[in-house]
């Protein structure tokens, strides 16, 4: 039975009559076996625990708050060596992602596992490079070895900041952090980090950068130097705000040096978002038009077909014939539009993966470890 419960945060924001939702409820005597529940486990992506070394002047003061987000050197001083390595060994991979995870390993849940999924269901010949110290361990290994055991190529790295940032203006803004020079601010240090890291991840080898919370619908063949736009001004057709979750360019791409660029001149702990979301955001609006940039800004339908205020709507099921037809034709629609469905992370924890919903019908069509002939939901 599908019941994925999440976090006890709730959404108080109600969908209007107008936008009420989703699919007509078929019983196909199926049952999902898959991990379940989606996204249980996870009680806090961006949760740490404190054993950093930095706890010079501004961090000092917070130790019971840093977080554990330096990887070992021994392990960290390989790493360009690893990834090259794990990528000549797969030369035939056909697309190069990258995930990262910089929180304790038994945080790793099934809502990651299940994007993981949705991944190799739709890039089976991809190669994925888990960037994190947590997982880079035997604990680590085996809970991703049945992605091994099945073919996939996947592996974990733990990651080396300082090669990363090399020869960019994120070097010099790392060092004054690991000299405490840097306030860190309320937001997660290890949030902030996750931004720059898959950025310097995807300026040095390229490739695709998802969250560890994005279900994958479709195969990326046709994108190149993509970011995705996850609102528009209604009034004008344009897009108002970028998001970084889900990221797509080619190596040393004039863009990527732009986010890093931004990230050490304007770096700012105290404002969510501001060295994320909003950070691309802000460079977006600035470069667009300039000669010597490439890139394409998808609408929100590619990658945030539903907006984080809404979407408790893709977990809960059919309620009346109105929203049965809402659900249905929401569903057809994120198939034939949507390459991802972002779960928002903090805002679906909590949420019950009701039977009919359209999560469940993703978590069904892409899902690899099930057997159609026994996947039944009730």
């Amino acid at each position: 039975m599908i019941s994925g419960k999440f976090s006890s945060e709730s959404l108080s924001t109600k969908l209007p009559s107008s936008v009420k939702y989703s699919v007509k409820e078929q019983n196909t005597g199926k049952r999902f076996i898959t991990r379940l529940p989606l996204l249980h486990k996870n009680q806090n992506l961006v949760g740490f625990t404190n054993s950093t070394t930095v706890y010079q002047p501004y961090m000092r003061k917070r130790v019971g708050r840093s977080v554990n987000i330096l990887s070992s050197e021994v392990k960290a001083k390989h790493f360009e060596q690893r990834v090259t390595e794990f990528f000549n060994a797969n030369s035939s991979c056909k697309f190069r992602f990258f995930m990262t995870w910089i929180s304790p390993l038994e945080s790793f849940g099934d809502r990651e596992l299940f994007s993981m999924e949705s991944l190799f269901k739709e890039h089976p010949n991809g190669c994925l490079i888990m960037v994190s110290d947590s997982l880079d361990s035997k604990n680590g290994e085996q809970i991703l070895a049945p992605f091994s055991d099945k073919g996939f190529k996947v592996t974990t790295i733990s990651p080396d900041f300082n090669y990363l940032f090399n020869d960019t203006p994120a070097k010099d803004w790392y060092n004054q952090l690991m000299q405490g020079n840097v306030h860190p601010g309320e937001v997660s240090l290890g949030q902030n980090l996750s931004n720059l890291l898959r950025l310097g991840l995807l300026y040095r080898f390229g490739g695709i950068y998802l969250d560890t919370d994005v279900l994958v619908l479709k195969s990326f063949r046709n994108l190149r130097n993509v970011i995705g736009a996850q609102t528009i001004d209604l009034e004008t057709g344009k897009w108002s705000r970028l998001n970084n979750a889900v990221l797509i360019f080619d190596e040393g791409h004039p863009l990527l040096y732009k986010f890093i660029q931004e990230f050490a001149l304007t770096f700012d702990g105290n404002k969510w978002g501001h060295n994320g979301p909003y950070l691309v955001s802000r460079v977006v609006s600035r470069v667009s038009g300039r000669p010597g940039y490439n890139f394409t800004v998808m609408p929100p339908t590619a990658f945030y077909p539903v907006d984080w205020s809404r979407i408790r709507s893709f977990f809960q099921g059919p309620n009346g014939l109105s929203h049965s037809k809402w659900l249905l034709a929401k569903l057809r629609q994120i198939q034939s539009q949507s390459f991802t469905v972002h779960l928002w992370n903090k805002q679906s924890r909590g949420f019950t993966v009701e039977k009919g919903s359209i999560i469940q019908h993703i978590m069904i069509s892409s899902c690899v470890f099930c057997n159609s002939s026994t996947i039944t939901v009730g």
